[in-house]
């Protein structure tokens, strides 16, 4: 059986190949999500963009959580677990009760339990969030937080990529 950082670094090479062969920011966002809850045996993911304008997270992509709850209402960046928007990883064990946590009802009707809140950087700016959702309360490894931090800042150099190439894309058609 191969070891859990064997695991993380073939997962960590299957992201960025995928990445790299696609200038689609939703194929890139949904392969993030997609493959750190199989890489960590998660309930789900999401990743949230800052509207800096707004003072919003704004859903990127998801994979494992509803529509009920993506659509739970706005997401204040200064009120839903903002310490991760000033570039540390930051550990909500139980979500039901933690004040960082802006919808805790919603969470435990969704059977969320923990939620790791990892900053996605670019060039030294956080540009969203990348969190990660359990059933169960669980403290993440910090060879786990090492390896979503490592994906979340993959994922803003893709994004940031992608974004370029769709806008280059609408100059030159318009």
């Amino acid at each position: 059986m191969e070891n859990k950082g064997m695991q993380f670094f073939r997962m960590f090479s299957h992201v960025c190949k995928v990445i790299n062969s696609t200038l689609s920011l939703n194929e890139v966002l949904k392969l993030i999500t997609e493959n750190v809850v199989k890489a960590l045996n998660a309930k789900a993911c999401t990743i949230f963009l800052l509207d800096t304008k707004n003072k919003k997270l704004e859903v990127g992509a998801s994979y494992g959580v509803s529509e009920t709850y993506l659509k739970k209402g706005p997401l204040d960046a200064d009120k839903s677990i903002a310490e991760s928007l000033k570039g540390k990883p930051v550990l909500v064990y139980d979500a039901a009760k933690d004040p960082q946590t802006q919808y805790p009802e919603e969470a435990k009707k969704e059977g969320i339990a923990s939620i790791l809140s990892v900053p996605i950087p670019v060039q030294g700016k956080v540009i969203g969030v990348l969190r990660i959702y359990t059933p169960q309360p669980r403290k993440f490894s910090d060879d786990e937080n090492e390896f979503v931090s490592g994906l979340a800042e993959m994922g803003g150099i893709a994004i940031v990529n992608a974004m370029t190439h769709e806008r280059l894309k609408e100059d030159s058609q318009g």
